[in-house]
């Protein structure tokens, strides 16, 4: 998919005042959600589909879904890309288990297209488990950590 479809897209989200977009196809994945006037999130799930940087607004973390393992609550991935639990490899990590954690606490970056996108938790407790190693590839909706709300 082309840039220029990737705008016609857009314009008809505008002109129809759609709130969510959704393609899937054997190739790539694309999906769009918008508030307001402007687009929140692009998310590109096959390496051959090109974006423009500018069209990847930092996307907002997915919501925490509940985890069926003792009451644990999965950060997932926003998007496809690199995760990485340091702002560079020479820094300590953002969290490690048994931090304690807010909704707007950072917990990693991901990667996306050379566009480095802080992930925040979205949810108030302990890390109790980080599932991903650093500099490892994550697809959407990947669980990257379980938190103890309690």
């Amino acid at each position: 998919m082309e840039l220029k479809d990737i705008k016609k897209v857009v314009q008809m989200m505008k002109e129809n005042d759609l709130t969510e977009f959704l393609l899937e196809d054997e190739d790539c994945t694309l999906q769009l959600k918008r508030g307001g006037g402007e687009i929140q999130q692009v998310v590109a799930a096959a390496p051959q589909m090109m974006a423009a940087p500018q069209m990847m607004a930092a996307p907002a973390a997915a919501p925490a879904a509940p985890s069926v393992d003792d009451g644990l609550v999965e950060i997932t991935s926003p998007m496809v890309g690199t995760f990485y639990n340091a702002p560079s490899p020479d820094s300590d990590s953002f969290v490690e288990v048994g931090a304690e954690v807010g909704e707007d606490t950072v917990v990693c970056i991901v990667e996306a297209m050379k566009v480095m996108n802080e992930i925040k938790a979205d949810v108030k407790g302990t890390i109790k488990k980080i599932l991903v190693d650093n500099a490892t590839p994550v697809q959407f909706g990947q669980p990257l950590f379980l938190v103890d709300p309690a």
